[in-house]
């Protein structure tokens, strides 16, 4: 195989890798102005911020380390150094999270915030929803790399290729593989900032009703629910199916209780907004973030509940939120 600007132009780890080279002002320029891209692939490939961020200040120090006179196109470079990383990662991640305490969702970005990546098509958006990060799950790291690569950046199978070492005709196979194994999910409705905030505001005042026909009719038959509490906040180990045990669920949750203040620490705001492009509810207790409640939303009504509620997930979401102004609570709640 031709090997390109992504092919091993690579520097080789020097044996003193741990002495860290000077980078010059351009350099560390150059590195900055691809730390946006970095981290979204990162961010697709992983399902977590915080995995992303760390795989991007890894991707940093082996440029550092790196020989960069050998270095013919930077962004190449780190792009592939990248996403191998991200892939040598998920290998482990999926031991890790055989022994992860209850259901394992990916971590939620809300609005506005970079690492969401390009979302020009509507391929774009749909590869960042929580819906298609959980069904990557099922990929093979190497699935999983061509698919983002190809779906929500638009390499070509030459330039995928070069970057995972397969051949381009390998590529085009993997893509298409990836593609039948995600063919599952449902097409989500396209939904702008206002229309999200319609679909929560009525979710939440069925939420409240204190019955549960309201929230039946938001939902659809088959409605899901799953919480992600990592073992640290309270959330059942199986999803919730159908939408009446769906209802009765969301229904009790936002039902008034000292046991829930208790586990809050005091009375929550909670805010409409969106994360990974979905309707979502933000459950704020004393300026920080408690919950987030991604809604994914088809033409027959809401399809799954997605509430992430792991601490260890909600560190850039609680980052982003205290550095924003928001609009006032929808309500108060417990």
């Amino acid at each position: 195989m031709t090997k390109g600007p992504f092919a091993t132009r690579l520097a080789h780890r020097p044996a003193g890798y741990d002495r860290v080279m000077s980078v010059t002002v351009s350099e560390l320029d150059r590195f900055e102005a691809s730390r946006p891209r970095l981290e979204a692939i990162a961010y697709r490939l992983l399902g977590s911020a915080s995995e992303a961020e760390d795989a991007v200040q890894e991707a940093f120090l082996r440029w550092q380390a790196a020989d960069r006179d050998l270095v013919e196109v930077p962004e190449a470079w780190l792009t592939k150094v990248l996403t191998n990383l991200c892939l040598n990662q998920l290998t482990s991640a999926r031991t890790r999270r055989e022994t992860y305490v209850g259901q394992w969702l990916p971590e939620p970005l809300l609005a506005g915030d970079p690492m969401l990546g390009p979302a020009d098509t509507v391929e774009q958006r749909e590869s960042v929803s929580l819906a298609v990060l959980t069904l990557m799950e099922r990929l093979s790291p190497v699935e999983r790399g061509v698919y983002v690569l190809r779906e929500a950046f638009a390499y070509s199978h030459r330039e995928i290729g070069e970057i995972l070492d397969l051949t381009e005709a390998a590529s085009q196979q993997i893509f298409h593989r990836a593609k039948k194994h995600l063919a599952a999910g449902r097409t989500r409705a396209e939904i702008d900032e206002a229309a999200a905030r319609r679909i929560v505001e009525e979710f939440l005042a069925a939420a409240t009703s204190g019955r549960t026909e309201p929230l039946v009719r938001l939902l659809t038959e088959d409605a899901t629910s799953v919480g992600d509490g990592g073992g640290k906040v309270p959330a059942r180990a199986k999803p919730f199916e159908g939408a009446i045990a769906v209802a009765k669920f969301i229904w009790g949750l936002f039902k008034p209780g000292e046991a829930k203040r208790n586990l809050l620490g005091g009375p929550a705001d909670v805010y409409a907004t969106t994360a990974n492009g979905d309707p979502a509810v933000v459950v704020v207790v004393e300026g920080r973030v408690f919950a987030v409640m991604c809604l994914e939303v088809t033409a027959e009504g809401i399809v799954a509940i997605r509430n992430q509620v792991n601490p260890d997930k909600l560190g850039r979401a609680a980052r982003r939120w205290a550095a924003a102004e928001h609009e006032a609570p929808l309500l108060r709640a417990w």
